[in-house]
C-alpha cells in the first residue's frame, strides 16, 4: 500500500472518529440540576409550634417537562384525603397551608436524584406531614424519566406485552426474600397479618428494579419503608431489554 493511500485511509480513520465522539449520545450526561429549598412558618406567628412548609426540590433547566412532573408529583403527595383537589403550585399549597393550618402542623416535602444512568433520571419524591400526634404520615414515590422520549415510564411502559403478573410473580419471590432475610418469617402472625402487595412504587435503578413501600403496607409502621430489589437477571423475558442498564 502506498504511503498515500496509508494516509488516506488514516485520514477517513480520523474524521470517523471525530464524527463517532462529535454524535455521542447526549443523554449519557448527566443532567445539570439546581437546588430550590425553602423554609416559611406562618406569617406572623410568633409561636415555637408555628405551621411550618418545607420544600426542597430542584429544576432541571435543560428539561422543563421534568420540572413539571416533579412539582405535580410533589403536589398529589399533600393529598389527605383520596381524589381530592391540589393546588395548582407548590407556592399556593404552602400559602393555603400556613393559612389553614393549626398549630404543631408541618409539612415536609423533597425530590431528589436518586441516580441517572443509560438515559434514564431517576427521582425519589418524599412527604412528611406532622399533625403534632406520635407518628407522622410518611410518603414515597419514584419517577423514572427518560430522556429519550421526554416522558415518565409507568410500569407498562417498563415490561414486555403480557408480562405484569410475570412481574408480580417476581416481586413476591423478592418479598419472600425480605422475609426471610429480615426474619420475620420465623413469626406465622406476621405473615399472616402482612401479606405481599403490589406497590405504584417502581424504580429503574442501574442495579436492579427497586420496590418501595409506605409505612403500614407490608409491616407495620415501626419498621418503617420497606425496599427490596430485583435483579435485571431474573426479570429477563419480561422487562424490556432497552431499559436494561448496559453492565447487566
Amino acid at each position: 500500500m502506498s504511503l498515500l493511500r496509508i494516509a488516506s485511509v488514516a485520514c477517513i480513520a480520523l474524521t470517523l472518529g471525530a464524527c463517532q465522539s462529535l454524535f455521542q449520545p447526549g443523554h449519557l450526561k448527566p443532567l445539570d440540576t439546581t437546588p430550590d429549598k425553602t423554609e416559611q412558618i406562618k406569617p406572623g406567628c410568633d409561636s415555637p409550634d408555628c405551621p411550618l412548609v418545607n420544600i426542597d426540590t430542584l429544576h432541571f433547566p435543560a428539561e422543563p417537562q421534568l420540572d413539571t412532573l416533579v412539582e405535580q408529583r410533589l403536589l398529589q403527595m399533600t393529598r389527605t384525603t383520596p381524589g381530592t383537589a391540589v393546588p395548582a403550585t407548590l407556592n399556593a399549597y404552602r400559602d393555603k397551608f400556613l393559612r389553614e393550618s393549626p398549630n404543631r402542623h408541618s409539612m415536609y416535602l423533597q425530590a431528589k436524584v436518586r441516580e441517572q444512568h443509560d438515559g434514564l433520571v431517576i427521582i425519589e419524591v418524599s412527604s412528611y406531614l406532622d399533625t403534632g400526634v406520635a407518628h407522622g404520615e410518611p410518603g414515597r414515590g419514584f419517577i423514572n424519566y427518560s430522556r429519550l422520549l421526554h416522558k415518565e415510564l409507568n410500569l407498562a411502559d417498563m415490561l414486555l406485552p403480557g408480562q405484569e403478573q410475570a412481574f408480580w410473580n417476581t416481586a413476591k419471590v423478592a418479598h419472600n426474600t425480605w422475609l426471610i432475610n429480615s426474619q420475620m418469617d420465623r413469626d406465622p402472625e406476621f405473615v399472616k397479618n402482612w401479606p405481599f402487595q403490589k406497590t405504584p412504587n417502581v424504580a429503574l435503578t442501574s442495579s436492579g428494579v427497586v420496590l418501595k413501600y409506605n409505612v403500614a403496607t407490608i409491616a407495620p409502621y415501626a419498621m418503617g419503608l420497606i425496599e427490596m430489589t430485583i435483579p435485571y437477571a431474573r426479570l429477563s423475558g419480561v422487562i424490556k431489554p432497552d431499559l436494561v442498564p448496559a453492565r447487566h
